[in-house]
């Protein structure tokens, strides 16, 4: 069974970023315990266009999941390259405070860190008032 970074790392090498030349690949681990991927797809008017982990989310709303379980993200660069604040905001809709996320190189580098950590002070459903 192939591992979440290992996930993360094949979708990557597919990713769309003629613009940038930056490639990122994502993995996020649903509750069934199944791999969703995405990789981030550029477009002409750059910088619009899609990033990894939104893909990876957007694939696993479609198979009809809506919590994750652990994420994984990597990209070529010197460092574990974190999620945008975006990303971010969308990982923590969907997965715990607590819920693992591995940042990864392809030159091996790795950090691990969770959701909470990464978007500290969340906002959440909490924050928001019912009107009558």
């Amino acid at each position: 069974m192939m591992s979440l970074l290992d996930a993360a790392q094949d979708v990557r090498e597919r990713a769309y970023a003629p613009y940038s030349k930056f490639k990122v690949g994502a993995a996020i681990r649903g509750e069934s315990g199944a791999i969703y991927r995405g990789c981030n797809v550029e477009n002409v008017a750059y910088p619009e266009g899609t990033c990894a982990e939104a893909g990876a989310i957007s694939s696993m709303i479609a198979a009809g999941e809506t919590r994750l379980t652990k994420v994984a993200v990597i990209a070529d660069s010197p460092n574990p390259v974190p999620p945008c604040g975006g990303c971010r905001q969308k990982l923590a809709e969907f997965g715990a405070e607590d819920t693992v996320v591995i940042l990864a190189t392809t030159d091996g580098a790795r950090l691990e860190t969770t959701i909470g950590d990464l978007l500290p002070g969340r906002f959440d459903a909490g924050h928001m008032t019912n009107a009558s």
